[in-house]
């Protein structure tokens, strides 16, 4: 691992094949070493990179050099008979084959939505987690893109979970599945017959749509994102909520997140109900490492919607609107969206333990947004090829304003995209060989693939 002396004596070694996936590897680790260093030049902009350029055709605008390809749109026509639905949110990147790799996609609907489209009367209903009062699936779900890299051609594109709601982010895991998490707790009513608010797994390499199983043992709450630590096993889950937690779940069994575990939310050692949103003030200090411990939770199922509250009761930390959570190289990165004084996002690090049985570890504040120009409520993210991060925005206003920010080694913000229409981006994730950075416009549903001189972010 890069340390931060040795990072900020200027020692930048990214080696591109190194990327293994899009969520693995060193260059998270040496992007954030420098960030919390620099964190007073957090705005200083983009430098050598150059401008945005104009979108001719009014989508995204993106840096000099770079393009991109619209793959799937609202309405297509999949294969499976049903159509792309709406709201495309996080996203993940698995590889396939040589030359082609799959994309689950989730999609962030609730039961006010419009149902799922049939081109047809073949779906099975079997495989649907849950339908409204008049039998039709509720329209949450994760679809599939199986993407052809050397022929930039959709070879197949299909449901492979339906019935689900608000599947908001996720995590992709090191046994090459996808983890979707439903952002609602929504209970049997007039509209709907199950609970809500689980995380389902969803293999990559399915082509079809998948037994729907709610892990109902990684907690029943407002789930947004989750990360697997790949040595322990471990997940890490993030609550979309401005009283959120910071969870993990320890499954009995290393790779099945079925059979059972155990769990906890996150305790700042010796400050109980510490509280890292820094609203009223800065309890929570830049560059500092906070010594952490688990504590176990019950009633996970929460039929109250209550865990995060009864947790915080046992001393568990507070976040502002957990979001998108990344793993690195022995540690993890995750986006507090109306985290700070200003209420314009945070990064956190988290550290595990390399003491297996003990596991506490340790969290620090990389990043705290002081104003719009540096990142305005930061969500998922991404790491480009350069180590450079890459944060999607996810604000509204009268007239949205969202971008893919960027993030150099040096820690200068810069606008690496903006996106024109009155949505937010969603989703980034790169390509396993870390030639294209696929991104969702949220709605209506656009995933592209940006190509690029991936190299020029070291500038």
């Amino acid at each position: 691992m890069v340390t931060r002396r040795q990072f900020n004596r200027g020692f930048i070694a990214v080696a591109f094949s190194g990327l293994a996936t899009h969520l693995q590897g060193g260059e998270l680790t040496r992007f954030l070493s420098n960030v919390s260093s620099a964190a007073g030049n957090l705005s200083a902009g983009p430098g050598a990179l150059g401008n945005l350029v104009a979108d001719p055709n009014g989508i995204i605008d993106l840096l000099p050099g770079f393009s991109y390809q619209q793959i799937s749109h609202l309405g297509d026509l999949m294969n499976d008979g049903l159509t792309v639905p709406d709201r495309a949110d996080g996203m993940g990147c698995f590889e396939f084959d040589d030359e082609r790799v799959v994309l689950v996609r989730n999609h962030e609907l609730t039961p006010l939505r419009k149902p799922a489209e049939l081109a047809d009367e073949s779906l099975d209903t079997s495989t649907v987690y849950d339908t409204d009062a008049a039998g039709n699936p509720l329209p949450g779900g994760t679809s599939n893109i199986v993407y052809n890299l050397k022929t930039e051609k959709v070879e197949y594109q299909f449901m492979s979970l339906l019935g689900t709601i608000r599947n908001c982010s996720g995590g992709i895991t090191p046994w090459g599945s996808w983890l979707t998490c439903e952002e609602s707790v929504a209970t049997p009513s007039d509209s709907i017959k199950k609970d809500h608010g689980y995380v389902f797994e969803v293999p990559s390499k399915t082509m079809e749509l998948v037994k729907p199983e709610p892990i109902k043992a990684m907690g029943r709450f407002n789930h947004e994102a989750a990360c697997v630590d790949p040595a322990s096993g471990i997940v890490y889950l993030t609550e979309d909520r401005s009283d959120s937690l910071f969870y993990r779940y320890i499954p009995k069994i290393k790779g099945d997140l079925k059979a059972g575990g155990q769990l906890q939310a996150l305790v700042i050692k010796g400050k109980p109900k510490f509280d890292t949103r820094n609203w009223q003030a800065p309890q929570m200090q830049m560059n500092q490492e906070y010594g952490c411990e688990w504590i176990d939770l019950d009633d996970v199922e929460s039929p109250k919607d209550d865990l995060r509250l009864r947790g915080f009761e046992q001393g568990a930390a507070l976040f502002a609107r957990g979001e998108g959570i990344h793993f690195g190289e022995g540690e993890m990165y995750f986006c507090c969206t109306s985290g700070g004084a200003a209420k314009l996002g945070q990064i956190m690090r988290y550290r595990p333990s390399s003491e297996m049985k003990e596991q506490a570890g340790t969290l620090s504040l990389f990043v705290e947004s002081p104003n719009k120009a540096t990142f305005n409520f930061g969500d998922n993210l991404a790491v480009a090829p350069s180590g450079h991060l890459i944060v999607c925005e996810d604000q509204y206003s009268d007239t949205v304003n969202n971008h893919l920010k960027g993030v150099s080694p040096q820690g200068q913000v810069y606008d690496f995209a903006k996106v024109r229409w009155q949505t937010e981006p969603a989703g980034a994730c790169f390509s396993a060989d870390g030639s294209v950075l696929f991104v969702n416009l949220y709605s209506p549903t656009v995933t592209l693939a940006i190509r690029g001189p991936w190299e020029s972010l070291y500038a």
